[in-house]
């Protein structure tokens, strides 16, 4: 596993090509692991580098059902304050429309609109917003 987050002078994560390559020719074969390391990890490199495989999985094709199926895993994070891991949770929530999520990113845009994050090179707040208006629509 290897993930860079943003940097001043980058504005995107780096991931390990060859490991998200491979999970993603797994397509849904792939679920069952990216769901067990959501329920065990802790760690924010881990979880950004699930939810980037799942967001890459979503604009592959791999049916939307099965990736929303995952939602009791990924509502463990619905609490983070991390900006790495809220901008891509609700990058997979905007392209899921999962209905019980709509509430929870409410509460992080009021969250990080009350408590901006701090030194983040990501905005959640917009990717947040994007996926509340897509609900919206």
């Amino acid at each position: 596993m290897f993930v860079s987050f943003p940097t001043v002078s980058r504005n995107y994560c780096i991931f390990d090509e060859s490991y998200v390559s491979s999970m993603l020719n797994r397509r849904e074969e792939a679920l069952p692991e990216i769901r067990a390391s959501l329920i065990a990890e802790n760690d924010e490199s881990k979880v950004v580098e699930n939810l980037y495989i799942l967001n890459r999985m979503l604009d592959e094709g791999v049916d939307k059902s099965k990736i929303s199926a995952l939602y009791p895993e990924l509502s463990k994070y619905n609490e983070t304050k991390s900006p790495n891991i809220q901008t891509f949770l609700a990058g997979i929530y905007r392209k899921t429309k999962i209905p019980d999520a709509f509430g929870p990113l409410v509460k992080m845009l009021i969250q990080d609109s009350i408590n901006p994050p701090e030194n983040s090179i990501f905005d959640p707040t917009e990717e947040i917003g994007g996926a509340i208006l897509d609900y919206l629509a």
